[in-house]
């Protein structure tokens, strides 16, 4: 064996070391400098060779965050019906939706319709004009009941017949108005978390009954103010579910514009039907060292996904950084030279030369490399697998 070949085996050997650099690219960690020094014993043990082709390709590197999948929104539902007794109450985890029955009282039900303004006043003919009026008139709309109904802040006869009309469907008494406690206020459908009487308790205008969250899945997250550059509403990031292995594409829906400590506590709603907290209906996993935090939200692409999972942990890969059409080997490929850097070494039939690289990005498996000579196409020397 030539001197020169012997050293090429040498070299060679390092590859023993390359799972240690595989390890760090895992977490995230840029390598920048050689994995084998002057002066440290080498592994003796021979590595079978095989080889892989040099590729073009868009390269990516990501950093993880932990969150916890849970609900968006967090809404509380008030009472504002007087009457004897709760003659029906939601279950835990029910969907409810538009025009459907939130609770009864005295047997009569109370409907929810959606809309940001909570009630607060009966609603009939000659009532002062005001954005509620047009808030009941999409929801009789939306329903179905509607036709020759403009929307509009005054509440008009079109207001009173659709009424009229929704009540006979209901089997509420027909009056062409909307009494207070009637009807109950939300922004979209509620799944039901929580209900706060028992059934048969008298009911107490202005008190809570239920506690509710939007159907919609979301993943929050708390994202370290020194990685917050990393992420910004819409940016693609990638779930992986409490099962370790499953992963699912996600979509930022927002980050907080204020940084706070983990344990914050929620600011307390004010008075009105459905009063939000702050959104996911919990609280995300607080970042370790008690470092600011920002929090972040993450809405599901196929929500199927999330399954019936609530306050589940869960990892969110986050891209911080990209190269695109760039030159890239197995980072196995890498031989770790004794002067510093790396080189790759070109099989061309059963001859094969070093050339030496600059290594860019790492990401997976590849690395992003450049050298003189370098070309998509030709293989390189990789143990094999």
């Amino acid at each position: 064996m030539t001197a020169d070949r012997a050293g090429r085996s040498r070299r060679r050997a390092v590859l023993a070391a390359v799972p240690v650099v595989l390890a760090a690219v895992a977490a995230g960690i840029a390598l920048g400098g050689p994995v084998w020094r002057p002066g440290h014993q080498a592994a003796a043990a021979t590595v079978a060779a095989g080889s892989a082709p040099v590729v073009r390709a868009n390269l990516t590197s990501t950093v993880q965050v932990s969150g916890s999948l849970g609900y968006a929104g967090s809404y509380t539902i008030v009472n504002q019906a007087p009457g004897t007794a709760f003659t029906a109450l939601p279950a835990a985890g029910t969907t409810i939706r538009r025009g459907q029955t939130l609770y009864e009282v005295d047997g009569a039900p109370v409907s929810l319709f959606y809309g940001a303004r909570p009630e607060w006043r009966a609603l009939y003919a000659g009532s002062a004009a005001g954005r509620d009026v047009a808030q009941l008139d999409r929801n009789l709309i939306a329903l179905g009941y509607g036709a020759g109904l403009t929307v509009s802040d005054y509440f008009t006869d079109a207001t009173a017949y659709a009424v009229e009309l929704w009540q006979a469907a209901r089997g509420l008494p027909v009056t062409g108005t909307v009494p207070l406690g009637q009807v109950a206020y939300a922004p979209g459908p509620l799944r039901v978390t929580a209900v706060t009487p028992a059934l048969g308790s008298p009911p107490q205008p202005g008190a809570s009954v239920l506690t509710a969250t939007s159907p919609a899945p979301v993943v929050l997250a708390m994202v370290p103010v020194g990685q917050e550059y990393l992420v910004r509403a819409g940016d693609d990031v990638t779930v992986t579910l409490p099962d370790g292995v499953t992963t699912t594409p996600g979509v930022v829906a927002s980050v907080a514009p204020v940084a706070s400590a983990a344990d914050g506590s929620a600011a307390p709603g004010g008075a009105g039907q459905a009063t939000p907290a702050p959104a996911g209906g919990g609280q995300a996993p607080a970042a370790g060292g008690g470092q600011a935090t920002v929090q972040m939200t993450v809405r599901l692409v196929r929500p199927a996904a999330a399954g019936h999972f609530d306050q589940a942990p869960v990892t969110v890969s986050i891209v911080s950084a990209q190269a695109r059409g760039v030159l890239a080997v197995p980072v196995s490929a890498l031989v770790a030279l004794a002067g510093g850097g790396y080189a790759v070494e070109v099989v061309d039939g059963p001859a094969r030369h070093l050339v030496a690289v600059q290594t860019g990005l790492f990401s997976q498996t590849l690395v992003q490399v450049s050298g003189p000579g370098l070309t998509v196409g030709q293989r390189v020397e990789v143990p094999s697998s």
